[in-house]
């Protein structure tokens, strides 16, 4: 796997980020393990570990080769992480921002009340245009 990335690659991960997107977007748990469930179905391959030839440490992969596209790479893994987080918690284990100007997605790993915001930053311009709304 080289390790740049041409127009084409660039490209396949973009719509695989899209693909994990809808997964964050997911309006529960339900559908969202049918997503991941989806993405593993088309990408995921036996779990296996590899060191790149004697390059790397041990490590677990679930693409098709040590040589597969970025893009498998990228959708596969992060498909199998989304689901572990996913089944550890019980919940969609992101979102997008809350914020209408932004909606970027984020990950959201703690306990407590679930996250609705990408940052700090959104979720205080959004305090604030509240507050001055009822002002």
């Amino acid at each position: 796997m080289s390790p740049y990335l041409g127009e084409d690659d660039v490209a396949a991960m973009r719509e695989a980020a899209a693909r994990l997107v809808e997964v964050l977007a997911a309006p529960g748990p339900d559908e969202a393990a049918r997503l991941l469930n989806q993405v593993l179905d088309d990408t995921a391959r036996a779990p296996r570990l590899t060191r790149h030839g004697g390059t790397s440490p041990w490590h677990l992969h679930v693409d098709s080769r040590d040589d597969a596209p970025w893009a498998e790479w990228f959708l596969s893994s992060s498909a199998l992480a989304l689901a572990v987080l996913l089944a550890d918690h019980q919940r969609v284990p992101g979102g997008l921002c809350a914020s209408p100007g932004c909606r970027r997605p984020y990950l959201d790993l703690g306990g407590g009340s679930p996250r609705r915001f990408c940052s700090a930053r959104c979720a205080t311009r959004e305090r604030v245009a509240a507050h001055r709304s009822r002002a």
